[in-house]
């Protein structure tokens, strides 16, 4: 039997529109217990670059950038076990709550999956034809290999929601 791991609350607050879903946290993030804190990881670098944002290494700066764009953060799974940090080594998973947030924050008007593990979750939690549109992102990982330019290209489409 494997460690079971668990994700972190959410970012979210009363002003949040646009809701961003990761899987949920890998071994770097839960050692640190900062959202995407492997330095490989292109998440926050791409937030910088869409809101033309100085980029720093500052976890309290980058949760406010995200606060002050009105972007919420959290994860499609409460907990799971897992070996290391790769969503296919994902085991008897728990899903977060995700229907039960967005009842309680009405003001956010878009999902985005990070990543297809997160995207294929979200569909089971709340069914394909939600009232809220979903878009499936490419994976801010190091592992998923497309160009930093092409993932930032993809995650401009959160632009047209703000």
């Amino acid at each position: 039997m494997q460690n079971r791991i668990s994700s972190f609350p959410p970012f979210i607050d009363s002003s949040s529109e646009i809701l961003i879903l990761g899987s949920i946290p890998g071994v770097k993030s839960l050692e640190k217990q900062q959202y995407y804190a492997h330095p490989q990881n292109k998440f926050w670098k791409i937030i910088f670059e869409l809101f033309n944002e100085e980029f720093t290494d500052d976890y309290a700066e980058r949760v406010d950038i995200l606060k002050r764009n009105h972007i919420a953060i959290w994860d499609v799974i409460d907990s799971c076990e897992r070996k290391g940090s790769l969503d296919s080594e994902i085991r008897n998973e728990e899903a977060n709550k995700i229907g039960e947030l967005l009842e309680e924050y009405p003001n956010i008007k878009a999902i985005f999956c990070n990543g297809a593990k997160s995207y294929k979750n979200l569909q089971k939690i709340l069914g394909k034809n939600f009232r809220i549109p979903v878009h499936l992102l490419p994976s801010t990982s190091p592992l998923h290999t497309i160009s930093f330019e092409k993932k930032i290209e993809d995650w401009k489409v959160i632009l047209n929601f703000l």
